[in-house]
């Protein structure tokens, strides 16, 4: 098949090239952009990865910082468990390779939180290494190239996928780099999930799933997430213009994060508020809906002012022109606002 010339040619012409990321061959940056932009939006990542490189401008930068600092630096972007693993990530680098990134995809998986797919695009960008990328637009891309009838939710199947996508490789390893993003820049750009713009698709005379007339068809995975629902209680105490807050274990919802202290029923809420000095009847703030990968989560506010500062358990007051250095999930930073 002519896909990777014409890919390749594509991309050098048509693609993006003005992304931050895409001016470098630091494997520290890269690695960066590649764990931001999972499940998050390019001009999400924008803003965040000039903030990030800013406080931590290298690998020993990141390794060297308290974790609750790199989570702060993360706020907002989500899925915090990329936080950690990329605060973990980066010690590892420097107490395993002396601060410099290996140069194969084999070496980077065996890093923390990097993933096939993610070493793959790494050691492609930095090292020109010819190995193969497969992350959800990728799959969407040469599902509908190949017409692959392999449903997606099944190892087996993903496995074969990864054999066609290797076996798809350009030759020359100097076109490794632009032959990945074009495949980046078809998913995000022209062969998407809904509305694929077939007419302007370099490689739409190749492609399968466009010749059976059902582009959308594809890739196929039938297994359905099953979300859940979660019902809590939050209490929200002040006093003197210090709000009380807890970390959250390591591991679970939010780990790591700073959260009001979290009931799994408002009578639990009402007997600490009680313990902690707060008088009267609390105020009843809106509920909170806030939508996680597997499970959408009902929060429910109540708040008091307190006369003298108590502690209880494991937290701290802390003031409110302090929270910016702490590590808020996003619902309570817009409710504290």
């Amino acid at each position: 098949m002519d896909f990777p010339a014409l890919l390749v040619a594509w991309q050098r012409q048509h693609g993006r090239h003005a992304l931050p990321w895409q001016r470098t061959r630091d494997p520290y940056r890269v690695w960066l952009s590649e764990i931001m932009l999972q499940q998050t939006q390019v001009s999400t990542v924008l803003g965040y990865y000039q903030r990030f490189l800013e406080r931590f401008p290298d690998v020993r930068a990141l390794a060297a910082a308290q974790l609750d600092e790199v989570l702060a630096m993360w706020q907002g972007l989500g899925y915090y468990s990329r936080a950690r693993n990329l605060h973990r990530c980066a010690q590892a680098v420097c107490e395993r390779h002396d601060g410099e990134f290996p140069r194969s995809a084999a070496l980077l998986t065996e890093l923390p939180g990097i993933g096939r797919s993610t070493a793959a695009a790494i050691a492609a960008f930095c090292f020109d290494e010819r190995v193969a990328i497969l992350d959800g637009n990728v799959k969407r891309v040469l599902g509908r190239l190949l017409a692959f009838d392999g449903d997606l939710a099944s190892s087996a199947q993903e496995k074969r996928l990864w054999q066609l996508a290797d076996a798809l490789l350009p030759e020359p390893a100097a076109d490794m780099a632009a032959y990945t993003q074009g495949l980046m820049d078809l998913g995000a750009t022209l062969c998407t999930a809904r509305s694929p713009q077939c007419l302007l698709c370099p490689v739409s005379d190749l492609c399968r799933a466009r010749a059976g007339g059902e582009p959308t068809a594809y890739p196929i995975k039938t297994r359905k997430l099953k979300r859940g629902r979660r019902e809590n209680w939050w209490l929200w105490l002040e006093h003197g213009g210090r709000i009380w807050l807890e970390q959250r274990p390591e591991s679970g919802v939010w780990a790591g994060l700073w959260t009001l202290p979290v009931f799994d029923d408002e009578a639990a809420l009402a007997a600490q508020a009680l313990s902690m000095g707060a008088q009267g009847e609390l105020e009843v703030m809106p509920r909170i809906e806030h939508a996680l990968t597997h499970f959408d989560w009902v929060l429910h506010p109540r708040r008091a002012a307190l006369g003298a500062a108590a502690g209880a358990g494991e937290g701290r007051w802390v003031a409110r022109e302090e929270l910016a250095s702490y590590a808020l999930p996003a619902p309570l930073k817009r409710l504290l606002a």
